[in-house]
C-alpha cells in the first residue's frame, strides 16, 4: 500500500510538471461567429504549439506568453502574427491540412524579423534571426562565419557532448553586448555597429554555451574568465575585432573577471601548468570545482598565485589572432 501511494504522488508531481511546462504559453481563440469547426481549431492549436514557443525564443523572457488567436478575415487574406497576437482569415483556413496550416503560420511569425536563416555546416546548425532591418550584411555574415569556423573546434577541445544546433539573435530592445543562454546567443544591434569588426564575440560567447555549467557551479569571474581566455587562445581576429588582454596593474584582482583575470590565465598556463584551465573548466562542468581546487591542482591557493602573477606579471608572452596574417 505504501509503495502505491508513493508511487501515486510521484505521478502527480510528473503531471504536474508537465502542466507547468504547457502551461507556459497559452493560446485563446476568439471565433464570434462559430466559423471554425473543432478539426480547424485543433490543428490551430496544435500549430500554434509547434510555431509560437520557437518563435518566442527569439525574444526570451520578453516574450508574451498569453496569446490571441483570432478570425478576423477582413484583416489578412491567411494567418498573420506577431508577439501575443495571431489573426486567421477563416475562408482561407477552411479544409487546410495541418501541415498547411503549419508553415502558414510559421511564415507569419518569421515576417516579424528583418532577417531569419537556417545554416548547417559537418553536423553543425545555426539560425540566425536579426530583428534590426540595419544590420550591416558584411557583420552578419562574419558572425555566422565565426561561428562555423570556431565552435565545432571549442566543442572538440572542451565539450564534445556541446549542442551542435544554435541559435544566434540579433536584438534592437536588447542594450549590453551579448549574453549566452542555453543555445541561444543575443547580440545587441547597438553593440554590433559601433563595433563591426568584433567577430570574437561570438568565440566569447559560444564557449559560454560549450561551458554549460548550470547555476552554482562555480564564481562568474572564473567562468567569465575562462570564456576571455578561451578568446584569447582560441580567437578568429582578435587584432581585427581591436581585443587584447590590458596590462597589470596594482590595483587589479582576479576577482575582476573577463580580461583581467584572463590574462592572469595566460600567465598561470605559461609559468604554473599547462592544462590548468581546462582542468578547471572540466571540474565546473561536472560541478566538482572548490576553493581547494587551485591547492590540490597547482600545490598553491589562488590568492598565493595572485601574488606571484602580481610580482612578474610580464613574465608571459602573448600572442593574439590576426585574419589578415592568416590570409
Amino acid at each position: 500500500m505504501i509503495k502505491k501511494i508513493l508511487l501515486f504522488v510521484v505521478l502527480s508531481c510528473c503531471l504536474q510538471v508537465f502542466a507547468q511546462k504547457k502551461r507556459e504559453f497559452k493560446v485563446s481563440i476568439i471565433d464570434p461567429a462559430n466559423s471554425l469547426d473543432v478539426e480547424t481549431e485543433s490543428n490551430l492549436t496544435f500549430a500554434f504549439n509547434m510555431q509560437y514557443p520557437w518563435f518566442a525564443s527569439a525574444d526570451g523572457y520578453r516574450t508574451k506568453r498569453d496569446v490571441t488567436l483570432e478570425v478576423a478575415n477582413s484583416e489578412t487574406e491567411t494567418i498573420k502574427a506577431k508577439a501575443g497576437e495571431i489573426k486567421v482569415n477563416s475562408d482561407w483556413i477552411k479544409g487546410k491540412s495541418l501541415k498547411k496550416i503549419n508553415k502558414e503560420l510559421k511564415g507569419a511569425l518569421t515576417k516579424n524579423w528583418s532577417f531569419y536563416s537556417t545554416k548547417k555546416h559537418k553536423g553543425y546548425k545555426l539560425i540566425f534571426i536579426s530583428k534590426d532591418p540595419n544590420l550591416d550584411p558584411t557583420v552578419r555574415k562574419n558572425l555566422i562565419d565565426t561561428y562555423f569556423e570556431i565552435y565545432p573546434i571549442l566543442v572538440k577541445a572542451f565539450n564534445n557532448k556541446s549542442t551542435k544546433d544554435v541559435l544566434f539573435v540579433v536584438d534592437t530592445a536588447y542594450n549590453a553586448v551579448a549574453e549566452a543562454s542555453g543555445n541561444r546567443i543575443l547580440f545587441s544591434a547597438g553593440y554590433l555597429k559601433a563595433h563591426p569588426t568584433d567577430i570574437d564575440v561570438v568565440t566569447h560567447e559560444t564557449m559560454h554555451i560549450v561551458q554549460g555549467y548550470g547555476y552554482s557551479a562555480g564564481p562568474v569571474w572564473l567562468t567569465e574568465g575562462i570564456a576571455d581566455y578561451v578568446r584569447y587562445q582560441y580567437g578568429v581576429d582578435n587584432v581585427g575585432s581591436k581585443w587584447s588582454l590590458p596590462a597589470f596593474n596594482q590595483k587589479q584582482s582576479y576577482q575582476n573577471s573577463y580580461r583581467i583575470t584572463a590574462r592572469f590565465f595566460a600567465w598561470l598556463e605559461q609559468n604554473v601548468k599547462p592544462g590548468l584551465i581546462a582542468t578547471l573548466d572540466q571540474q565546473l562542468r561536472a560541478h566538482q570545482y572548490t576553493a581547494q581546487s587551485w591547492s590540490s591542482l597547482t600545490g598553491k591557493s589562488i590568492d598565493q598565485l595572485w601574488e606571484e602573477y602580481s610580482k612578474n606579471p610580464d613574465q608571459v608572452k602573448l600572442k593574439y589572432s590576426n585574419k589578415l596574417v592568416k590570409g
